[in-house]
């Protein structure tokens, strides 16, 4: 099994931090809901419980959240926060998707959050890139392309793919190639745009299909 070990270097976080600040911001738009992050009153949820209601989601996402369906995420090891962001704006709407949609009607904020605290105690699904575009998928997750203004994908989501709980960015490391992709050109058409100010709407403009294509079979492998 590959596994994509690597540092990103100080200067390169540090340019890509400060573009994601002044370059993405300033093309942000202020003034519309979607770019007002959800604020969830419920801070933890109960993983016992969430573990209680989880059938629901095992059909498409695995019984312990790692999913066999390549167009569905991989749930295990997701940051708490994410997820519960994602279940309330299936819910409400500001992130379409009618199974989804259906699926979270009748749930109410607490039992969103104790499925999300069951999913985030879950080992996190540890897959394996191919050799065909790796390097291009390894350098634009690890210094972003500056050419076109893509910043570093490792900026937000860590070196690893971890992702940052706090900011809600999720975990990407070990998530299916085909959903990271179908995710980025939702992200690129506007299709979804439940990201706080534009932000991957913006970096995904700038992405080519071979280029999607690239960072999605790349972040496969990581972890």
């Amino acid at each position: 099994m590959r596994k994509s070990l690597f540092y990103v270097s100080l200067c390169a976080v540090l340019s890509t931090v400060c573009y994601v600040k002044t370059g993405l911001a300033s093309e942000a738009k202020t003034d519309s809901a979607e770019a007002m992050p959800t604020q969830a009153t419920i801070a933890h949820g109960d993983a016992a419980a969430g573990k209680a209601g989880s059938a629901i989601c095992a059909g498409c996402h695995g019984v312990d959240g790692v999913s066999a369906i390549p167009a569905n995420p991989n749930l295990a090891g997701q940051g708490a926060p994410y997820i519960l962001k994602q279940l309330i704006e299936f819910k409400s709407g500001v992130r379409n998707n009618a199974i989804m949609a259906g699926m979270v009607a009748a749930l109410d904020e607490t039992a969103m959050a104790d499925l999300a605290a069951y999913y985030a105690e879950q080992t996190p699904a540890e897959g394996v890139s191919s050799e065909e575009n790796l390097k291009l998928g390894r350098d634009i997750y690890r210094g972003g392309i500056a050419a076109i203004g893509v910043p570093a994908c490792a900026s937000c989501h860590g070196p690893a793919g971890a992702g940052n709980d706090a900011a809600k960015f999720p975990r990407l490391g070990g998530q299916h190639a085909e959903y990271i992709a179908s995710s980025l050109k939702q992200f690129r058409s506007g299709e979804r745009a439940n990201d706080a100010n534009r932000m991957m709407r913006l970096v995904a403009a700038r992405l080519s299909d071979e280029e999607i294509a690239a960072l999605a079979n790349y972040v496969q492998g990581l972890h």
